[in-house]
């Protein structure tokens, strides 16, 4: 290190003592505060896979759209441009866009694909009409509304809406029930109590209270409305099957199953979505799987990862991707580093005093500290970024990798070739190659530059550590281990991430396990299950199954919970 840097470093560090001692906030030495659950966007978060009839639609991790399955009227023909959720109905499908307002295509015979004008918030279709949230919380319908199913309730707010066969259903801003439409079996009568989903079906309805536990009404000659024991995140009804994620992030399914369509895979999932005897989920991984029919292609979902929530924690601030794809930031901020560009993104990456951002097109945004130059990115598209302590690292669309900022270990002088995925770290990088194969560069004091052989699918830098996640799912980690932030435990795992001096990564049943050092309880990670972690310096960060974000450890700088909300877990619309 430089003696300029350290001068740069120390004068950056006294600064944010000092600030924490005219704000008297609470150094990372005294006791750590309770991890607090905070949803940055609405928690009604976006459906980003949908099931209609006989298609399926999903958000891509750019914020694009794509279908498959049947597409006779141009149901599985999205619009262009990005969205932040998306509905598919009975033979026409609505998205809602990233500037609030929403697109629908496909059959418009009663007017269901042609939305109003103005902003909204969701967008639930229906088999032939739709109903969309509107910003300020009032409802509006359109389309086929024979059993006044298109007619919602006046002179009340809601926080999500369902639209089913004949029927709607709603959840209230206090958390009450309405539904309207046709109540030939009873789908529209709700019971009483507070809830935080609901699912519309073809003559059934499924919610979720807010203790967890799943209660269903209406039409039950399949067992359909037969909920299992335990407790949900999520809840879907199709038309004569219904299932569920559980806490734990796996998957149950109840009523007909003469397709298949009430027996899901193994594995563990953040949303599933039920259509006309058949089912799609998303898995914790960002792939698609769907069982039950599959005759007009519904069950074969195109390769890709698809759109879920991601949160990065830096050394003292955080940022979090909102559900419409702006940014969030929190904590630490005497540099503007958590003071982000307004826009849409696709990914965040926080570094030390700096942040790095894709823009829903592809360029890159950097802000904050840009002593040496690390905000000031390259021109181009990137599929990744990675930001460093003082420097940061982009994947081009090309899959070479470019780097900018502080260079004086060689960290942001990568290697010539392709690669899949990068990390940086305090003043070394690493990247996975398209053959699978890691390779690292910059300083290598502890052997952090050092990766062992063999295959991986990820890959992550810490301060003067380095983690991989192997191709079989065990860790391997290497550097610097003098707080134990380099021994992995054993184990299967879908994804790791590296700290200052500690590491958590998410096993494959959703929870999470943590090593290193622990002395603002960074590595004491919450119950639950988990889709996303970020490791920070003294703090850690994380995404849980039902897209809420949670953070623990210091909260020196208020990274921790910059917003404070307690809102419903509505978490999709069906």
């Amino acid at each position: 290190m430089t003696a300029e840097r350290c001068v740069r470093y120390a004068t950056v560090a006294l600064g944010l003592l000092l600030v924490a001692a005219l704000l008297d906030l609470p150094l990372p030495a005294q006791a750590a505060p309770a991890p607090e659950e905070t949803s940055l966007s609405s928690p009604w978060f976006p459906e980003t896979l949908s099931a209609g009839s006989y298609h399926r639609c999903g958000l891509r991790t750019g914020g694009t759209l794509a279908c498959w399955g049947r597409n006779d009227l141009g149901q599985a023909t999205p619009s262009a441009g990005t969205f932040t959720q998306v509905s598919a109905g009975g033979m026409h499908t609505c998205g809602l866009r990233t500037d609030g307002t929403l697109a629908c295509w496909g059959w418009d015979g009663d007017g269901q694909a042609t939305p109003p004008a103005g902003t909204f918030f969701q967008v639930s279709a229906g088999i032939q009409y739709t109903c969309g949230l509107r910003t300020d919380g009032t409802l509006a319908c359109w389309g086929l509304n024979l059993y006044g199913q298109a007619t919602p309730p006046t002179g009340v707010t809601f926080g999500q809406v369902s639209a089913g066969r004949h029927h709607t259903c709603g959840i209230q801003t206090d958390g009450t029930l309405s539904c309207w439409g046709s109540d030939e079996y009873g789908m529209a009568t709700p019971p009483a109590g507070t809830f935080t989903h609901v699912s519309s079906g073809w003559y059934h309805t499924c919610g979720i209270q807010t203790h967890g536990i799943v209660a269903c009404w209406g039409r039950n000659t399949e067992g359909q409305a037969t909920p299992p024991a335990g407790t949900f995140t999520q809840v879907t009804c199709g038309d004569m099957h219904t299932c569920g994620v559980r806490t734990d992030g796996t998957t149950a399914c109840w009523g007909y199953d003469n397709w298949g369509q009430t027996a899901p895979p193994a594995g563990t999932f953040t949303q599933v979505s039920a259509g006309y005897l058949y089912t799609c989920g998303l898995r914790t991984s960002g792939t698609l799987a769907c069982w039950g029919l599959t005759i007009d292609g519904q069950g074969t979902p195109p390769a890709g990862t698809f759109s879920q929530r991601r949160v990065s924690a830096g050394s003292a601030h955080a940022c979090g991707l909102r559900a419409n794809g702006t940014l969030a930031c929190w904590g630490g901020n005497l540099l503007g580093q958590a003071t982000p560009p307004t826009g849409t993104f696709s990914q965040v990456s926080t570094g030390g005093y700096h942040t790095c951002a894709i823009h829903t097109g592809g360029t890159l945004a950097c802000w904050g500290d840009n002593f040496y130059g690390q905000t000031a990115p390259p021109v181009g598209t990137f599929s990744q970024v990675s930001a460093g302590y003082a420097y940061a690292c982009g994947l081009q669309a090309t899959g070479l990798v470019a780097c900018w900022g502080n260079n004086d270990d060689g960290q942001a002088t990568p290697p010539a070739g392709t690669f899949s995925q990068i990390s940086a770290g305090m003043v070394h990088t690493c990247g996975l190659q398209t053959n699978g194969t890691l390779a690292c560069w910059g300083n290598n004091s502890d052997g952090q530059a050092t990766p062992p052989a063999g295959t991986f699918s990820q890959v992550t830098s810490g301060f003067a550590h380095t983690c991989g996640l192997r191709a079989d799912g065990t860790i391997a980690c290497w550097g610097r281990d003098d707080d134990g932030q380099a021994t992995p435990p054993g184990g299967i795992f879908s994804r790791v991430s590296a700290g200052a001096w500690h590491t958590c990564a998410v096993r494959i049943d959703g929870t999470i396990a943590c090593w290193g050092a622990n002395g603002a309880g960074q590595a004491t990670p919450p119950a639950g299950t988990f889709s996303q972690i970020s490791a920070g310096s003294g703090h850690t960060c994380a995404v849980r199954t039902n897209g809420y974000w949670i953070c623990w450890g210091s909260n020196q700088e208020g990274q921790l919970n910059g917003y404070r909300v307690t809102l419903l877990q509505v978490p999709r619309d069906n």
